[in-house]
C-alpha cells in the first residue's frame, strides 16, 4: 500500500508542476476546447507567479493586479465552457 503526501497549498499550481500540458485538443477540429487549454495553461502560469510571489512575502498593488488577471482567465473559460453544454431536451 503506497501512501500520499498531505495535500498543502495551491491544487491548480500542483497540478501544473505535474507537467499536464498535453495538448489534448487540436484546434482545427476542437476550437472551443483547445482556447480553454490555451486558457488553463496562462492561468496555471498566473496561479505559480502569485504563489511564488507571496512565498516572497510581496502584498500590494501588483498582486491585486495578478489576481485581478487570474480571475479575468477563470471567468473567460467558464465562459467557453457553457458553450460546450448542450441543453436538456423538454
Amino acid at each position: 500500500m503506497t501512501t500520499r503526501p498531505p495535500r498543502t497549498g495551491n491544487l491548480l499550481a500542483m497540478r501544473a508542476e505535474t507537467g499536464e500540458t498535453i495538448d489534448r485538443y487540436p484546434a482545427a477540429r476542437f476550437p472551443v476546447q483547445h482556447e480553454i487549454q490555451k486558457l488553463q495553461k496562462e492561468l496555471n502560469e498566473f496561479n505559480e507567479r502569485i504563489i511564488e510571489l507571496e512565498n516572497e512575502g510581496h502584498r500590494g498593488h501588483a498582486m491585486e493586479v495578478l489576481k485581478a488577471n487570474a480571475i479575468d482567465f477563470a471567468r473567460q473559460i467558464d465562459e467557453l465552457r457553457c458553450l460546450l453544454v448542450e441543453p436538456l431536451p423538454k
